[in-house]
């Protein structure tokens, strides 16, 4: 099953993703504030590393179920199938995108 997944997909269609980059990125654990003096930034305990993240891949009735964990906080990256597409749905917190892809040839 897992190796319908295998190619070179080219994204037709986009919803929401601006959303959900925003909805990620303001839950790492570095943020930047910007003053009239310079910026600064709190970095996470081992910058450059990947510290406390976890990350797990399984299949689940012919979806592929990304789930990437860190500091009480969820992401999850499905990836399934449909009509010969392959359609990616992003979730962070209640924020929702969706992505599809066609099989580039």
């Amino acid at each position: 099953m897992v190796d319908a997944f295998v190619g070179t997909w080219k994204l037709v269609d986009t919803a929401n993703f601006d959303e959900y980059m925003k909805a990620l990125v303001s839950q790492l654990p570095c943020t930047i504030k910007y003053t009239t003096h310079g910026e600064t930034c709190s970095p996470p305990p081992s910058l450059g590393e990947w510290g406390n993240l976890k990350s797990v891949v399984t299949l689940d009735g012919g979806k592929l179920v990304h789930v990437q964990k860190w500091e009480g906080k969820e992401t999850s990256l499905v990836r399934e199938l449909k009509d010969g597409k392959l359609v990616l749905t992003l979730t962070m917190g209640n924020v929702v995108s969706t992505r599809t892809y066609e099989k580039a040839t």
